[in-house]
């Protein structure tokens, strides 16, 4: 674990761990192999980590009275040699409709962008995308990896009701709405697949260094999809992430 990291109090029961701040898979593994550490430790005092692009919040059950103290462990948990982080992550093949029923906001994008609405749905889903954190809402997986001809501002003026699946674009990332919520990103497309569902014992399938790959469908394969999730009789594709 090479990378530069600097540390600071965040409140009074919290440290926040910041990196070279950048979306790179390389700072993302280190962000991952720490976190695993912290968690194999199974520190009592500490409730919860938070992993961001290029940061740590490690929060304390209670108010940290030797800030000093606890850096210098942090730290020595960073610098372990004996734990490994070994964990191959899972390509997930997502089912996306880019139809304009559900890409609600395709045509202004492509007049924006100037390209093509086929050309928009290429250029989205032929990549591949690394799954960097899970926020904002339960299930909502920040995405890196968008193509730069597809960087596009969140709208000026959010959308108080964004339906469940839709697919997005929010500056230089794209994500999935897990659920329906207000949102100011721009919606492409919609997938029938479940981010988040309580009832399961772990409600949320992709984690933090997985990578997503949208693959394209019709409304018809689409509404079929979407039957098959309700019945629970639907599987995700996925196979072994192989750098």
């Amino acid at each position: 674990m090479g990378h530069k990291t600097t540390y600071k109090p965040y409140g009074d029961s919290a440290i926040l761990i910041d990196w070279h701040a950048e979306i790179s898979i390389s700072i993302s593994n280190d962000i991952l192999e720490f976190y695993k550490k912290i968690k194999d430790l199974k520190d009592t005092n500490i409730v919860e980590v938070i992993i961001g692009y290029s940061s740590l919040t490690i929060v304390f059950k209670k108010r940290i009275t030797d800030y000093f103290k606890e850096v210098k462990s942090l730290k020595e948990v960073y610098n372990l040699k004996d734990i490994s982080f070994k964990r191959t992550p899972f390509i997930w093949q997502i089912p996306v409709c880019y139809d304009v029923d559900f890409g609600k906001d395709l045509q202004e994008m492509s007049n924006i962008t100037k390209l093509e609405i086929s050309e928009i749905i290429t250029l989205h889903s032929e990549k591949l995308y690394r799954v960097y954190f899970i926020g904002f809402l339960p299930g909502f997986c920040y995405l890196g990896g968008l193509n730069e001809r597809l960087f596009l501002e969140r709208k000026p003026n959010p959308r108080l009701h964004v339906a469940k699946g839709s697919v997005a674009i929010g500056g230089k990332q794209t994500g999935i709405y897990p659920a329906e919520s207000a949102g100011g990103w721009n919606i492409i497309g919609k997938t029938p697949v479940d981010f988040f569902n309580v009832c399961l014992e772990h409600p949320c399938f992709v984690k933090a260094g997985d990578f997503i790959k949208f693959i394209t469908v019709g409304k018809e394969e689409f509404f079929q999809i979407e039957k098959e999730v309700k019945d629970t009789s639907y599987e995700i594709s996925k196979v072994l992430y192989n750098a």
